[in-house]
């Protein structure tokens, strides 16, 4: 890409912190993210790539904007209320930053569908919230070789980690399985802070900023806590892979 002087305008924030650089801005262009969720998480990560300028944009999400939704997710607002996720998420993507490339999946991520999607991108986000995807998005993208930003929230807490292939631990090697169902209630039951999406969403665009342009850690083998009650921040940190992982050892199930 050629950057103009609207370009530089737009960047130039970024251009002028040394650890990014024109070079890094142009790393953010010609990276591609993937982000599982339009909802919460998917809103705030979504908003800070597009302004951040990464040049190319997937979403999956099948669901459609309803009015319990707005109180977190800031990508949709009133009139999109009974419109599909991801066209919402598109048109507020394209008013801020039109020189993104936003490609929609209008459905849910499935063992049928995930490994011809993720296969176009170099860095994946998982803004869902269930269990159930968390894990398909973790052994999908360890099949595949992806790095992906993992994060989760419910009431007043929430958590991040990176995978980066072959430099950490994945999600199922700290995780193992999937809860029995219904043994965690879901934000529909317990409720979640809207503000928590923004505080945790923006850390996992970070982390995608990061890995581009090269500038300072990743959160691989690590877990970051968050506890917006009592204001705290806490890494927890897992050095090693577990080696009977069922995704990522040699000894692998799946």
């Amino acid at each position: 890409m050629t950057f103009t002087e609207k370009h530089m305008e737009r960047y130039s924030r970024h251009i002028l912190l040394q650890e990014v650089g024109l070079e890094g801005q142009e790393k953010l262009y010609n990276g591609k993210v993937l982000i599982i969720g339009a909802g919460g998480l998917g809103s705030s990560v979504t908003l800070y790539l597009a302004a951040a300028g990464v040049g190319t944009i997937g979403i999956v999400d099948g669901d459609e904007v309803d009015l319990s939704n707005l109180q977190r997710q800031i990508i949709h607002s009133t009139k999109d209320i009974g419109k599909a996720k991801v066209i919402s998420a598109k048109e507020s993507i394209v008013k801020m930053n039109p020189d993104v490339r936003v490609h929609t999946y209008p459905f849910m991520i499935n063992m049928d569908n995930i490994m011809d999607i993720i296969k176009e991108y170099d860095f994946i986000i998982d803004a869902t919230d269930n269990f159930s995807s968390k894990f398909l998005i973790n052994d999908a993208c360890v099949m595949a070789k992806k790095p992906f930003s993992h994060a989760g929230i419910l009431q007043f807490k929430g958590q991040v980690m990176t995978y980066v292939p072959e430099k950490g631990p994945c999600y199922r090697c700290i995780f193992k399985n999937p809860p029995p169902k219904e043994a965690i209630p879901s934000s529909k039951q317990v409720g979640i802070l809207g503000a928590m999406c923004g505080v945790i969403g923006s850390i996992q665009a970070m982390e995608a900023m990061k890995y581009f342009t090269g500038a300072g850690d990743l959160l691989v083998g690590k877990l970051l806590t968050y506890d917006a009650l009592k204001m705290e921040f806490r890494t927890v940190k897992f050095p090693k892979k577990d080696e009977n992982c069922g995704a990522c050892s040699k000894n692998k199930l799946l």
